[in-house]
């Protein structure tokens, strides 16, 4: 499947080293302001090549909108977004085109398919990811509407942690760090596994403010399997926790319940979400990446005639993609929510009547 939401829902489509990438999001409702130096920030933001710690591919990632905005506001109708592939060194894959790269999607689509687009990765390279951030800022513009507000950061890069979480000094940071005492040593990590030929795994920190009580479809569309859903899509995450995640399993119940005040709860250990729905509390997911699987270091592999062989990769890659795997997780974050809004308005007579009664 390429396509992701009910309400607010979106597709994309283009390889790796193809000619374009793009997206087309529908059911934005008629009015938003679009703000496409807005749109543009979030590309910017996850572009590649801006620093020492990513893939030294060079992409403008700028962003093109062909339909559905007239006069700076949605029509209502599918807004259809592209970008255009600049920095394309497919010669680089000439050696892995018999190749399955080891910790790759090269073996599980050959198989599926019969056929697969060896420049990159094709279709299951992480460079799709830059449509799904173009879709993700088109949702953050409605969930702007209502006040709602979408954070990210890095929060653990290697196994270094970071204590302190400041995610506007994250927007600032070249690794995305949410603390700025722990920054340089993450830094040092990725440089450093780097210089190694190798690569590091890292985490994702997520979280959405003001977020209404009722956001969520039970049983089958929860917010939490929705927002679980989106984040496993993403390249490389290989697992994500909801409020406290996997502690939640070594604690007793007096230790985890969120107990109720008259002001609201008196914790959030169940990160935001109650039931598969909101309930008025912080939203926090962490999204676990793995180590990039494209190293340099000779491995041990099979070709498509399942000869076993030697292969050592060439071309640009990034030594963690946890790091612009946090915007892209953002983006997500924000597509989720603002279908789950948008799929909310009919949960109540009182909503219809607010719309249409006269």
């Amino acid at each position: 499947m390429n396509s992701f939401g009910r309400k607010f829902r979106f597709s994309t489509f283009g390889e790796s080293h193809g000619v374009a990438l793009g997206c087309l999001v529908d059911g934005v409702p008629a009015g938003i302001k679009i703000d496409l130096e807005f749109i543009q920030a979030q590309m910017d933001k996850r572009k590649p090549g801006q620093d020492k710690t990513q893939t030294q591919r060079k992409e403008d990632d700028k962003i093109e909108i062909l339909s559905g905005v007239f006069e700076g506001l949605s029509t209502g109708t599918p807004i259809a977004m592209v970008l255009y592939n600049g920095n394309q060194k497919s010669g680089d894959y000439e050696n892995v085109k018999n190749i399955f790269r080891p910790a790759h999607a090269d073996f599980t689509y050959f198989h599926k398919y019969g056929i697969r687009d060896y420049r990159g990765g094709g279709r299951s390279s992480a460079r799709e990811t830059s449509a799904r951030v173009a879709a993700g800022a088109i949702a953050e513009l409605i969930l702007r509407e209502v006040g709602i507000v979408v954070q990210s950061g890095v929060c653990e890069i290697d196994g270094i942690k970071c204590e302190n979480y400041d995610f506007e000094y994250a927007q600032n940071s070249p690794i995305f760090s949410l603390d700025k005492d722990k920054e340089q040593l993450q830094y040092d990590a990725i440089i450093n596994a780097k210089n190694d030929h190798d690569s590091v795994g890292g985490v994702a920190l997520i979280r959405a403010l003001n977020v209404p009580i009722g956001l969520g479809e039970p049983i089958y569309y929860k917010l939490d399997s929705l927002i679980a859903d989106a984040m496993m899509s993403i390249n490389a995450v290989k697992a994500i926790e909801i409020g406290d995640g996997f502690l939640s399993s070594n604690i007793r119940g007096s230790q985890n319940n969120d107990q109720l005040t008259k002001d609201g709860f008196s914790s959030n250990h169940s990160g935001g979400i109650l039931g598969g729905i909101s309930n008025g509390d912080e939203i926090v997911t962490k999204v676990y990446f793995k180590p990039t699987p494209s190293i340099f270091i000779e491995q041990n592999t099979i070709n498509t005639d399942k000869d076993e062989v030697k292969y050592k990769l060439s071309g640009r890659h990034d030594p963690c993609v946890a790091t612009r795997g946090s915007v892209v997780a953002k983006a997500m974050m924000s597509i989720v929510l603002a279908d789950m809004l948008l799929l909310n308005m009919g949960s109540k007579a009182e909503h219809l009547k607010a719309i249409y009664k006269k």
